[in-house]
């Protein structure tokens, strides 16, 4: 692509005579605010539906297995637009690719509100996951491309802060909304502040130049690729676990299509003149380090955001409404180490930063690992601190490690991959977790099973004893000496998936000890240079 002298675009527009990092300080606070707004309007929406899906699949009539593509359809699509819109922020400007997104994210999200059926929320949830994926990488280029120095340090942290507060975030406000206004109201509530920060955008961010000359270059078969195998991976992560994996056809023709979607993927990448996605950034040894960090801290971030609302619901029997206010304290604790993190990192090596994170997400993860059955607000305080404290310090120094030594458009497509990097962790870890989840309860069930089985007369007396409290509610025997076996069996039911519950988190701590043997490898590339260039038309 072209590249001019910022004084020589001066002389050809008036619209941007200055580079991003030259713009009046206030003017890039408020570009920043803008598109991180709604970068947080499009992660929230994520949660906000996922501690409504029951009420959803009510409303629209739906089946178990229907209700699932909410979720699914709306992952798969931003996943394929996250590492394409570095591409398209080239061809259109950041500006306007931001303010289409923002608006065709609101347009879907009015239309989801008024769905009629599973079948057209499903649609109208791909479209809303599309436009929304291109709001999340545009956001982490554009602040690298707007701030130098130590201001450039404050933004991973509040990028981070809310890449991890909306998730959070999304059941209280989510479960508020059903039970106070209705499901609806969980779509409809993005209309207003979706076109303000579209007429926004229009107006104020204007960082860069489009070329337009690029659509007509855009290599279709490495998009359809791309589109095949990461749309295909998000399936077999997402419907994996319910069925039995490569032993579903339609799973193991998902994974097939995968696989030969990742081959010509990175055959166009390499050999396409005008490929949509360049793999250039992994030439970067830290670049690449920083993005395994990624994966890792995504697995960590999603799974245990993911977890702990199931256990709460199937262990405790919460509802939506009681599990977002347990898990809000988390957010509380991200908000006060954002601010600890973005200190550090203008201090001390980003390396001990990361370490210290990694270190204390494990130490809460182990916390994680003794819950009973009846842990609810109090006991689960301080493991939540814990982990909302120790992930801002592990976000900030690896999006540093990851951006940092970027300018113009390779930063772009660095934000797309590195961002792809953390929603695949997500999804692998939620994918895997699930699994595990289910293995371990069957493996305690069993051991209970083995238990009961040699110890017999112990278990025919725990029976009698709740047949003999049941029997004074009930004149008919029999009947309460059933109520008694099942009673029984939800109790043994509940202990084994709480167990399995403590594996689970017992192994992603683990996990996360053995990421510290990356950190040691790892440099803080330096600052690029910023201001010596625009992208031209």
């Amino acid at each position: 692509m072209q590249e001019l002298p910022v004084n020589a675009l001066a002389t050809t527009s008036q619209a941007t005579p200055v580079a991003p990092a030259d713009l009046p300080l206030p003017r890039k606070f408020l570009i920043f605010g803008v598109m991180a707004f709604g970068m947080f309007m499009a992660l929230i929406d994520i949660q906000i539906v996922a501690a409504s899906l029951n009420e959803i699949q009510a409303g629209l009539s739906a089946g178990p297995d229907e209700i699932s593509w909410v979720q699914t359809g709306y992952l798969m699509a931003e996943l394929v637009m996250i590492p394409f819109s570095a591409f398209l922020a080239q061809a259109l400007s950041t500006r306007w690719l931001f303010a289409l997104s923002a608006a065709l994210f609101t347009l879907a999200s009015a239309l989801c509100g008024m769905a009629w059926d599973i079948q057209s929320m499903t649609v109208f949830r791909v479209i809303q996951g599309f436009v929304g994926g291109a709001m999340v990488p545009t956001v982490f280029a554009t602040g690298f491309a707007l701030f130098t120095g130590k201001q450039r340090a404050l933004i991973p942290a509040i990028l981070g802060m809310v890449s991890v507060l909306a998730p959070t975030l999304g059941p209280t406000v989510g479960g508020w909304l059903t039970e106070v206004v209705g499901w609806r109201s969980i779509f409809y509530v993005n209309i207003v502040p979706g076109v303000a920060v579209a007429v926004l955008s229009m107006l104020l961010v204007r960082v860069d130049r489009p070329n337009l000359a690029m659509l007509k270059q855009i290599d279709y078969v490495h998009l359809v690729a791309m589109a095949v195998f990461l749309g295909g991976l998000e399936y077999v992560l997402e419907e994996g676990p319910r069925h039995e994996w490569l032993g579903d056809p339609a799973i193991a023709t998902a994974a097939w299509f995968s696989l030969v979607g990742f081959a010509l993927f990175l055959e166009r990448s390499l050999r396409s003149s005008g490929p949509i996605v360049r793999l250039s950034p992994f030439r970067q040894s830290t670049f690449v380090l920083a993005c395994v960090l990624s994966l890792v801290i995504g697995f960590g971030l999603y799974a245990a955001t993911y977890l702990v609302p199931v256990f709460l619901g199937r262990v405790r029997g919460y509802n939506s409404l009681q599990i977002g206010t347990t898990v809000f304290v988390t957010g509380l604790a991200q908000i006060l180490s954002t601010v600890v993190a973005a200190r550090l990192s203008q201090r001390i090596d980003a390396r001990w930063t990361i370490s210290a994170g990694l270190l204390l997400f494990a130490a809460s993860l182990w916390m994680f690992s003794a819950m009973t059955p009846e842990w609810g607000f109090a006991a689960l305080f301080w493991p939540q601190v814990l982990r909302g404290f120790a992930i801002m310090l592990c976000i900030v120094p690896s999006v540093n490690m990851a951006l940092n030594g970027f300018a113009a458009a390779e930063l772009r497509y660095a934000s797309g991959l590195f961002n792809l990097m953390r929603n695949l962790g997500g999804a692998i870890g939620i994918a895997v977790v699930n699994t595990w989840l289910q293995d371990q309860s069957r493996i305690h069930v069993a051991r209970f099973g083995e238990s009961l089985g040699e110890s017999g007369r112990h278990a025919g007396e725990v029976v009698a004893q709740l047949a003999g409290r049941i029997g004074q509610l009930t004149a008919d025997s029999s009947h309460a000496l059933l109520m008694a076996q099942g009673e029984l069996g939800r109790l043994v039911s509940r202990t084994a998936l709480t167990l399995a519950f403590d594996d689970v988190f017992r192994l992603m701590a683990w996990m996360f000890v053995a990421a510290l043997l990356l950190v040691p490898f790892c440099r803080t590339p330096p600052h690029a240079a910023q201001g010596a260039v625009v992208e031209a038309h």
